[in-house]
């Protein structure tokens, strides 16, 4: 039986054509390579699964990369949180990096994170490219998306919450207030977290045999500005909603102030329900009710994922961690 021949960079160099010097620059995310040898050496890396030995000079750096589309929100700070808490347990320290687009990482953070040799990379709410995920992989690099915007690819490792049965129980518990007009403010349409709760109001109402009203649902972007616009259009509708499930906190916050301008009081008049039970659901005014979504543990599990993998990519599996409702003071029956 032929022995497998071990993958080397003096063998990925001769079948890219180019020097062994070259091979290293590019997995050391060096800069000065031509862009068209860079991706021809990076596939050779990903297809013959190279693996950069780790020696005792060339350990573990204690560095793990969180990285966000945006971070000027207080879900962005849960999420932080929970990464430097399991980073710190392990001896690690976090590097935020943030993008400001959705597209995700580009080449130029690649070659910052390659070069400071960092230990792996947890992708927060953004959209993971082949291309990308060949880059990483290509630098034994192991990497774990959060809450990924899109259906992550079945060999990519992520960590996300069970937001179908989120959205399922908000419904399903302003419909037992006896509530039957029901209005929701998703997030983006081609956010996968966005659809599951949307899916979950559907169901909820379906089985309650409640028919599903289109006017009724609304899409915004999961920020406070969002729920406030969409709140108000909610509410100067004919038959405006009893109650209204925002698919996120912040979106909540927005409908609050939305009933308040028009003299709505809350729980009295409207019944408000949030998603991510963030710190100031507590003490909102009404307390707000709401979807716990363990953001923490989701950002630690993650961290501890890429930690503990070692060189290369960590075991390919999807992990959905439990949403729970949290009934505070702003539902209640609605008035008859």
């Amino acid at each position: 039986m032929p022995t497998k021949k071990r993958v080397t960079i003096a063998l990925i160099a001769e079948e890219a054509g180019v020097s062994v010097p070259t091979v290293s620059k590019v997995i050391n995310g060096r800069p000065e390579v031509a862009p068209e040898t860079r991706q021809r050496v990076e596939r050779l890396l990903h297809l013959h699964g190279y693996q950069r030995r780790v020696g005792q000079a060339d350990g573990p750096a204690g560095l793990v990369d969180l990285v966000f589309s945006e971070i000027e929100s207080p879900w962005a700070m849960e999420i932080v949180r929970g990464a430097e808490t399991a980073a710190r347990e392990a001896g690690a320290s976090v590097v935020i990096s943030v993008l400001h687009t959705h597209a995700g990482p580009g080449r130029d953070w690649l070659e910052r994170i390659a070069a400071r040799r960092t230990d792996g990379v947890v992708i927060v709410a953004s959209r993971l490219s082949a291309g990308l995920q060949r880059q990483l992989s290509a630098r034994s690099m192991p990497f774990v998306v959060v809450d990924p915007e899109g259906e992550p690819p079945p060999n990519v490792a992520s960590v996300g919450a069970t937001n179908w049965n989120g959205g399922l129980a908000a419904t399903r518990h302003l419909l037992e207030l006896g509530h039957r007009r029901i209005g929701i403010i998703g997030g983006p349409a081609d956010m996968l977290c966005s659809r599951a709760r949307i899916d979950g109001y559907r169901a909820a109402l379906e089985t309650a045999g409640v028919a599903v009203a289109p006017e009724l649902i609304r899409g915004g972007d999961f920020l406070v500005d969002s729920g406030r616009e969409q709140g108000r259009e909610l509410l100067a509708l004919d038959d405006p909603p009893t109650a209204i499930f925002a698919g996120s906190d912040l979106q909540a916050f927005g409908v609050l102030e939305a009933a308040r301008q028009r003299g709505l009081r809350v729980p009295e008049d409207l019944s408000v329900v949030g998603f991510d039970d963030l710190p100031l659901a507590q003490s909102a005014w009404p307390s707000l009710t709401t979807v716990r979504q363990p953001l923490q543990e989701m950002a630690a599990l993650a961290t501890r994922m890429v930690v503990a993998s070692g060189p290369g990519a960590p075991e390919a599996k999807r992990v959905e961690l439990a949403t729970e409702l949290v009934v505070r003071e702003s539902t209640a029956p609605p008035r008859r």
